[in-house]
């Protein structure tokens, strides 16, 4: 299991190398594996789940000193291959590409399948200690409502999608969802911005052949950036702006975790107090 220590401001590197050693997880999705990862801000725990011939389970490492995954966490699951199934505790639920799976503190045995083995599910996992137990809830793609956001003049024309979050499903801290760029649009938020109350994860998805996301981050007076591929991870600390721009149109999954669930508490860092 990767541990991702947490990382002041003034200690941010310029090195590339040794700035995705640091903020980026670029190996989660590994055929027949489930690959996890332990970040110490919001002890949140990043994690990727593909199964292939073979279902998976999902185990708690022992840095969580629990018997189970969930004996004192909650869990987001968002689907990101093909068609496959999740079981928890003995209860099914078919998961098709973009799904999502929300799974309450208590759970005890967690199944990941895919339906084809040529085209495998790929579960992204996102989890935080919860205080409460709250119910398991399959989230179809279908069936949430979008948010139109942006304008093709800025370039970040988007299509936001709430899959766990106050008025939608009800969690301790988790909030979570999916955004998607429209054809012509590469800018994923504008401006950038910083969240004081919590920390932020992103996974870039559905980018097609070598197309890549520029993701900038670091305090705005002193921006870093890192240069992003398909199903690759970024983890953005409360001080960081997090922005970033592709070479096309792509998706990404949101998460945040801390002790405010409001999406729109951000602290704007517009774009002419960027160094």
């Amino acid at each position: 299991m990767q541990i991702l220590p947490s990382v002041h401001p003034h200690d941010l590197p310029g090195d590339p190398a040794e700035l995705r050693r640091r903020f980026l997880l670029g190996e989660l999705f590994q055929s027949g594996r489930t690959e996890l990862a332990y970040w110490e801000v919001d002890r949140t725990v990043i994690g990727g789940a593909v199964p292939t011939t073979e279902a998976l389970d999902l185990m708690a490492p022992g840095l969580l000193g629990s018997g189970s995954f969930c004996a004192r966490r909650e869990l987001g699951i968002i689907n990101l291959g093909g068609s496959g199934e999740i079981v928890v505790d003995g209860q099914s639920f078919e998961m098709a590409p973009r799904d999502g799976l929300y799974v309450g503190r208590g759970a005890e045995q967690v199944t990941f399948t895919s339906r084809a083995a040529g085209t495998p599910a790929r579960y992204y996992l996102l989890s935080y200690p919860a205080h409460a137990s709250y119910p398991v809830k399959h989230v179809a793609h279908a069936n949430v409502t979008p948010v139109e956001l942006g304008a093709p003049e800025t370039s970040n024309r988007r299509t936001l999608y709430k899959y766990f979050a106050p008025g939608v499903v009800e969690t301790c801290q988790l909030t979570m969802g999916l955004t998607a760029l429209a054809t012509g649009s590469v800018w994923n938020t504008l401006p950038p911005h910083t969240h004081l109350r919590r920390s932020e994860v992103y996974c870039y998805c559905e980018l097609v052949d070598e197309n890549a996301v520029i993701h900038l981050m670091g305090e705005p007076a002193a921006t870093r950036h890192l240069v992003m591929r398909n199903l690759e991870v970024v983890v953005s600390p409360s001080w960081s702006i997090h922005a970033g721009a592709g070479t096309s149109n792509y998706a990404f999954v949101w998460g945040m975790g801390g002790e405010n669930q409001d999406f729109a508490d951000m602290n704007p860092a517009p774009i002419a107090s960027l160094y």
